[in-house]
């Protein structure tokens, strides 16, 4: 099997972990909590990454550690950055954000997980290697 890259997504809360009720938190979007799970076991690194911030923020990870997701990080890129330090920006660094407000919308988490499994990266090289080779079969 071909390895895997494992990458950093920043996932959203309201609307795509769980249904939008903010201030309150909604039921678990369908397949939130499987698919957060698989990425994990994949290797990949989970960042909540919210609007939510206080009281809010915290209710939303405790929510999510009851359903069995603990990220690698909260509202930041890495555990240790100092988001107060005068020159950490905002934007945090990440491979991929998953957010229900994406350009084109919420795809869902059957979508995401198809799209980022293993499998799915396996065929994708099959098919840019074959993409590759010349009329007779050669590397160009």
């Amino acid at each position: 099997m071909i390895p895997q890259e494992s990458k950093i997504i920043a996932v959203d809360f309201d609307g795509t972990i769980a249904e939008d009720r903010y201030p309150g938190i909604g039921k678990p979007m369908p397949f939130a909590f499987e698919t957060l799970k698989m990425l994990q076991g994949d290797g990949h690194r989970l960042i909540l990454w919210t609007y939510r911030t206080g009281k809010k923020l915290n209710e939303a990870v405790e929510f999510c550690r009851e359903h069995g997701i603990e990220f690698y990080a909260v509202n930041k890129g890495f555990p240790e950055e100092d988001m107060q330090h005068p020159d950490t920006g905002r934007k945090i660094h990440a491979d991929l954000f998953i957010d229900d407000r994406n350009f084109g919308g919420f795809p869902g988490w059957g979508v995401i997980y198809q799209k980022l499994s293993p499998e799915n990266r396996k065929i994708e090289l099959e098919e840019k290697q074959k993409r590759r080779r010349g009329f007779f079969g050669r590397r160009r």
